[in-house]
């Protein structure tokens, strides 16, 4: 950038700064919200819950179906990221 350029678009500096600061809180979502460790644990939790008694095997068998549909999900998102990139 130019010192022109520069000069004349300072203005719009905190704009820049604010975008900024939104793509850097949209790339932490998204890496928090496609992690399957968090969905990993939920589901080593609920076999632990199964082996133990505190939950049915019918509710077992959906939350479990609904898990690994999230996994799925996130492997799904992490090959689009990589072939993507």
């Amino acid at each position: 950038m130019g010192l022109l350029t520069g000069i004349l678009t300072l203005p719009l500096a905190p704009l820049r700064g604010t975008a900024w600061v939104v793509d850097q809180v949209l790339l932490a979502a998204e890496r928090e919200y496609y992690d399957p460790e968090p969905v990993r644990a939920q589901l080593a939790a609920l076999v632990d819950d199964l082996a133990n008694g505190r939950v049915e095997a019918e509710e077992f068998d959906r939350r479990e179906d609904a898990l690994l549909d999230r996994l799925d999900e996130i492997e799904a998102y992490r090959r689009r990221t990589e072939n993507g990139s």
